[in-house]
């Protein structure tokens, strides 16, 4: 009997409301967030269940990790907050699990309205930093880790609309021609696939907003910057050789318009969460 690898699979979980409570608009409000694992997790519980958004993306978000209280994060989150989620494994860290149960870290998709067709997109092109190496010890410190990059597509059905959104991290590691094939990649499978928009592509794409490259391909795959803040720095500057930088995006495609906001004043993770509101959807 064949097994199915685990960092294939996408773990789900429905905690939302009935539907039918939810108002209907022609207004959607979307925030993306690198969370740092879940660390400060009641601080980020907290301003996600404020913020009241219609769709979450999230990126390094961990499961079953020692330095997270072994928590299944995407899941809790879900869990307090009533919502849906979809959960795909990017790395499994190693060194930093239960005995006998692995530690992973990935993305995670929520939503007060019904996900559907979730599925992992694993880039082709990875960075060989994060391998094991016999001569560097498999604890927690050296970041060792079996998997890559991803990105998470789910179907997000919002009232009468339906939002295919694709959330990413790209490669930290090595130069930015990597992360380029890496969103190539992400953009070959939106026209393979010829997904009808509104489409949604957002994340940490450890690419500064100006790169212009990276812009370069999102609009001629037809979308846009949703947020319109590309000189306003999304990661927090904690360290004297840290740079704050403007690393997360949210992109769409098709004729809506758009307000986005940098969430500055939060300080639950080494990113702010990003924030937008799409109207006129159509």
């Amino acid at each position: 009997m064949s097994m199915t690898n685990p960092m294939d699979r996408v773990m789900t979980g429905e905690f939302a409301s009935d539907r039918t409570q939810l108002s209907s608009r022609n207004r959607i409000r979307i925030l993306n967030w690198n969370i740092e694992r879940g660390l400060k997790f009641h601080a980020i519980a907290a301003f996600l269940r404020n913020f009241g958004a219609d769709l979450i993306l999230l990126q390094e978000v961990d499961l079953n990790v020692d330095r997270t209280q072994y928590r299944d994060v995407a899941q809790e989150l879900a869990s307090s907050l009533r919502l849906n989620y979809a959960f795909g494994r990017e790395f499994q860290e190693l060194g930093r699990g239960r005995q006998g149960t692995p530690a992973y870290h990935g993305l995670a998709t929520l939503s007060p309205w019904p996900l559907a067709g979730a599925r992992v997109i694993q880039f082709r092109r990875q960075s060989r930093f994060w391998k094991p190496r016999w001569y560097v010890p498999r604890i927690g410190v050296f970041q060792r880790r079996f998997g890559g990059r991803i990105a998470l597509a789910v179907e997000a059905h919002i009232d009468n609309h339906t939002v295919t959104a694709y959330n990413l991290h790209l490669e930290s590691k090595g130069r930015d021609d990597l992360r380029l094939e890496q969103l190539q990649e992400l953009l070959h499978d939106v026209k393979r696939r010829r997904v009808a928009a509104p489409v949604l592509i957002g994340g940490d794409f450890n690419l500064d907003a100006g790169n212009e490259r990276a812009v370069a391909l999102l609009h001629g795959a037809g979308f846009r910057d949703s947020v319109q803040l590309p000189d306003v720095p999304t990661t927090i500057n904690g360290l004297a050789f840290r740079h704050a930088r403007c690393i997360d995006w949210i992109y769409v495609s098709g004729p809506a318009q758009s307000t986005g906001q940098v969430h500055s004043s939060v300080r639950a993770s080494d990113h702010y969460p990003v924030s937008t509101i799409l109207t006129n959807i159509g």
